[in-house]
């Protein structure tokens, strides 16, 4: 019996202690890329946008704001724009050539019938950056464009609109979601 006890500790102790140092080894849980990649920087330039040109900060606002994929600077004098912004008598619409290039027309029809022009903004910007039309749709919705009617003046994208503009800009605009075409949307 002594024997057993005396082989039964020198086996035990030795596991034991094994066990209590070793412990499970964990990874650390890895930081998404979204929260460590820089944003992809797209430039504007403004300078045709004429009586637009507050609106149009404000909407830019709104969607730095909102993101962090995806950040909207001002061009540089001189500097290739990604997106260019222009007033004109029509109604406001977005042409896009690829995902965050393209030209928005801040028109001024929807303004004479009432339409908020820093909603406008937001909302040709975000057809730049990826996002359809919404109609019709509720005025949370910022992409549901005229459809809310002239009283909604909301320029912030939902919840719906802010992850997939999150996920166009995941892998950066030169990943395998750029896509090279040329969409026009009339609003």
């Amino acid at each position: 019996m002594l024997l057993r006890t005396v082989v039964r500790a020198a086996l035990v102790g030795p596991l034991m202690a094994l066990a209590l140092l070793s412990g499970q080894a964990v990874a650390a849980p890895a930081e998404s890329p979204q929260a460590t990649a820089e944003p992809k920087i797209l430039t504007y330039d403004a300078g045709e946008s004429a009586e637009f040109a507050e609106a149009v900060d404000s909407g830019v606002n709104v969607w730095n704001e909102s993101v962090t994929g995806v950040r909207l600077e001002k061009a540089a004098d001189g500097e290739q724009a990604n997106i260019r912004i222009v007033a004109d008598d029509g109604w406001p619409r977005a042409v896009t050539t690829s995902l965050g290039n393209g030209t928005v027309y801040m028109g001024r029809e929807a303004v004479q019938q009432g339409y908020n022009t820093i909603r406008i903004a937001s909302h040709e910007l975000g057809h730049i950056l990826g996002l359809p039309d919404i109609k019709p749709g509720p005025c949370s919705s910022l992409m549901s464009g005229s459809t809310a009617g002239v009283s909604c003046t909301n320029p912030n994208p939902d919840a719906a609109e802010k992850a997939e503009v999150e996920e166009n800009f995941a892998e950066g605009v030169a990943g395998p979601r750029d896509r090279q075409r040329t969409l026009v949307f009339q609003d």
